[in-house]
């Protein structure tokens, strides 16, 4: 089974509903500043990611209507 916690064993969906979990979770649980912190420093790097991903993807579709 893949480890969530490992970017490289998430899907890229898997990451975005985190991400989206998250900012749910700030906009409307209102968590303690130490906790909001965590989440804000956890969302900036799942959202890294997910663009990390999406310019892979992107260079991939170059390369690929290039040949």
């Amino acid at each position: 089974m893949p480890d969530a916690s490992d970017p490289t064993e998430r899907t890229f969906e898997d990451t975005l509903d985190r991400l989206e979990d998250i900012v749910d979770t700030l906009e409307d649980d209102a968590p303690s500043l130490d906790e909001a912190l965590d989440a804000y420093e956890e969302g900036v790097a799942l959202a890294n990611e997910c663009l990390d991903r999406l310019d892979e993807a992107e260079q991939r579709v170059s390369e690929l209507s290039i040949d």
